[in-house]
Order: C-alpha cells, then structure tokens, then sequence
C-alpha cells in the first residue's frame, strides 16, 4: 500500500466533495462530510486510545483548501475552520474503499450519543 500514489486531487465546484484518482485507474468521490468527521487530525482522533470525538453537525461542511504536505499527504482546510487534518495518500485510499462502513461507524454513534449530522440551529 506504501507505493498508493493520487493522479488527481480535484475539488467539486460545490465544494462539497473531494475526487482523488490514482496510478492504478481506482477513483473515489469523497464528500467532504465524510472526510471532516473521519479527519486525521488530532482534534478527531483524540491523542490515545479511546479519546476519538464523534463530531456532529457537519452534513453540508465544504472544503475550503487543500495544501500539499511534503510528497506523502494533503492537509484539507474546511469552511468551518477546521484544517488540522494531514490526509494522507494511504488514508485517502482507505477511505475510497472503506468509507461507507467507516462512515455508518460514525452515524450510529451520532444516533448513540443522541447526535445529529445537521448543524446546530441558534436562536437568536
């Protein structure tokens, strides 16, 4: 898996999804929700075992930036400020491939911890 290498890394006109192709002809779209909720970052995955958060609210996240990270990675800027997340190509894969169980993971525990995907409404 070391030698997974993207030959594209295009952001929708919506900024809504993320399509990274790669050197053996696999393609994923990826939309930014999934990638927000599931990012790498720290602020995420916590720093140790059982400290992962369950991030609610994200359903229409765009993606705001994408910076290269030495040859190995990207870091994705969100439009919610978040942009501590270094995607790296293996994850990247990894979420082409398993990003819908990864992603149903992360809905049942929204619904376990009485969570939604949908912003927060404020009142005024």
């Amino acid at each position: 898996m070391s030698d997974v290498w993207p030959t594209e890394l295009r952001v929708s006109k919506d900024r809504r999804h993320l399509v990274v192709g790669f050197d053996d002809g696999a393609s994923f779209d990826l939309p930014a929700e999934m990638l927000r909720v599931l990012s790498p970052s720290a602020e995420v995955q916590g720093h140790g075992p059982g400290q992962k958060v369950t991030v609610p609210g994200k359903r229409n996240v765009g993606i705001m930036s994408m910076t290269p990270t030495g040859n190995y990675a990207v870091r994705i800027g969100f439009d919610d400020m978040h942009d501590s997340g270094i995607f790296t190509w293996i994850y990247l894969r990894e979420l082409g491939e398993k990003g819908q169980e990864l992603f149903a993971v992360y809905e049942a525990e929204l619904k376990e911890k009485g969570l939604s995907r949908d912003p927060a409404v404020r009142s005024h």
